[in-house]
């Protein structure tokens, strides 16, 4: 299970509580259940507005999800967020992201921080 805090510098920070494994529930969805006022346009991946930064809060297990998706990876870079040389080191670390998409985004067992 996964405490996510949501920080936004005009809204006070909430921290709510989800189910990791579900592999259904995104951040988007988990914000909009709790009434987190993360920005979105499309819900599927295409636009980039629900672009949010993500840092894991476990330094043990520093993981932040499940790896990007393809169409992550390709709105990503389009908006400016990662480049080549960021999804190369990707790969070569076997790490994730920083920058994730909330509609995309699948928690997993670990705390985290997300920044809208």
């Amino acid at each position: 299970m996964a405490d996510i805090t949501f920080s936004n510098p005009e809204y006070k920070d909430k921290t709510v509580y989800a189910v990791a494994g579900s592999h259904t529930e995104t951040v988007l969805k988990i914000a909009k259940g709790n009434r987190i006022p993360v920005e979105f346009d499309c819900e599927n991946g295409e636009c980039g507005s629900c672009v949010i930064h993500v840092t894991s809060l476990d330094k043990d297990k520093p993981r932040m999800g499940y790896h990007l998706t393809e169409k992550e990876k390709q709105v990503l870079k389009e908006i400016g967020k990662l480049s080549s040389e960021d999804l190369e080191k990707m790969i070569v670390d076997d790490l994730p992201s920083e920058w994730r998409l909330a509609c995309q985004f699948i928690p997993r067992d670990e705390d985290v921080l997300i920044e809208y």
